[in-house]
């Protein structure tokens, strides 16, 4: 993975968005007017039935942060999360008995019955 020194941006993304979870992050980021200067963070955080859960959520870019942009979707990412989340996907269901945002991790070995959290 390769970073140009002067953006500070990603040219490998470490994680993909389905079309379906891209109109729901567009339509959200419009509903709610979430201002340019803040971006998508993709990350993981101790808790959860099965040891980390996901982060998805629009936030500020912090100093540890790599920066990518999937269909003009700016996206951000704390460095070390990478080793967590490379190759995972984000998907959007809007099913009559489940509805929200799916995650297809690769590098998970254990994941709970509602798929936010999981084991590496």
């Amino acid at each position: 993975m390769e970073l140009s020194e002067k953006t500070d941006i990603l040219t490998q993304i470490p994680v993909t968005f389905t079309d379906e979870a891209l109109k729901e992050i567009k339509r959200i980021e419009q509903a709610e007017h979430i201002p340019g200067s803040k971006g998508l963070r993709v990350g993981v955080k101790g808790g959860g039935c099965s040891g980390m859960s996901y982060i998805l959520a629009f936030d500020d870019k912090l100093q540890d942060d790599e920066e990518f942009r999937i269909e003009g979707v700016r996206v951000l990412m704390n460095k070390s999360h990478e080793l967590y989340l490379f190759g995972m996907q984000v998907d959007y269901e809007q099913g009559l008995n489940s509805r929200g945002f799916v995650f297809l991790n690769p590098n998970a070995k254990k994941t709970c019955g509602c798929g936010t959290s999981f084991s590496a």
